[in-house]
């Protein structure tokens, strides 16, 4: 019964996504307030809440800190950046649909964190949320791809944590899934914004050259005519770390320089 009601919502999603689709809850009047129904159409898919166990694992993945600034984007009734606000977060959501963020704004007030929680109207891709370090997200994969360029020109270390869909090539730096108080969509996926790093860059009499995907690093480290092929290297954010042979390099990149150490004891720096 969950796979099929899975399936069955997965084609009304790619079905809304070729079609759009107008509200499917009339606005709310001073008589009949307004209420979401589960899988009422909006601009670009249809609204399907997250379960509140699964918005709390989101943003314990984020790993939130007190000087972050989360954004929902999609943010609908406002659960996520409520429950960020909670935490002590500034948090924003941006939200296509006027009636949810009149919904999430008087929530917000209601929950006491109105003064670290707000919500505006607006179109996703129209939208500046480049002060975000936490941006979260429950969309198609069609529309995760659109805003993959946008997220990796973003600074480096910048979370993004989405509700079961992923980012396509961009292979998730973790993801888990919550079984109890969660009947579906109970995956979350998690990558780090990467430091961009491709290019030559000089290690004293050694060339270091890198090759990027992503967050996930080959090269050669060159001395002379010999080069030795890097092992196991990717980022996290900014944090770079590699193996030649049987040394473990391990470092921080910051714009157009690195350094850290070598098997924990002997320094090295590069310069681009």
């Amino acid at each position: 019964m969950k796979l099929l009601r899975k399936s069955l919502v997965i084609a009304m999603l790619g079905a809304l996504a070729l079609g759009g689709g107008a509200w499917a809850q009339a606005p709310a009047t001073d008589a009949a307030p307004y209420t979401p129904t589960e899988g009422q159409a909006g601009k670009d898919v249809i609204w399907l809440p997250t379960a509140q166990v699964l918005v709390g694992m989101m943003l314990d993945m984020a790993e939130l800190k007190p000087d972050d600034r989360l954004v929902d984007l999609g943010s609908g009734d406002g659960r996520t950046v409520i429950a960020a606000a909670k935490r002590g977060i500034v948090a924003r959501g941006i939200e296509y649909n006027p009636d949810l963020v009149a919904l999430a704004t008087r929530a917000a007030a209601a929950e006491g964190v109105a003064h670290l929680a707000s919500f505006e109207q607006g179109d996703i891709f129209e939208s500046d949320f480049s002060e975000a370090t936490v941006v979260t997200l429950f969309l198609l994969p069609s529309l995760n791809l659109r805003l993959r360029p946008i997220l990796l020109e973003m600074p480096p270390g910048t979370r993004v944590i989405s509700n079961t869909f992923n980012l396509e090539e961009w292979m998730p730096d973790e993801t888990a899934e919550v079984g109890a108080g969660c009947q579906s969509w109970c995956t979350a996926h998690k990558w780090v914004v990467p430091a961009k790093v491709a290019g030559r860059w000089r290690m004293g009499d050694q060339e270091l050259v890198l090759e990027q995907t992503f967050q996930m690093l080959q090269g050669t480290l060159r001395e002379g005519r010999a080069n030795a092929a890097l092992r196991e290297g990717r980022l996290d954010g900014t944090r770079i770390q590699f193996w030649v042979g049987d040394r473990h390099y391990v470092g921080e990149v910051a714009a157009d320089s690195m350094r850290g150490m070598i098997n924990g004891k002997t320094p090295w720096t590069a310069t681009r």
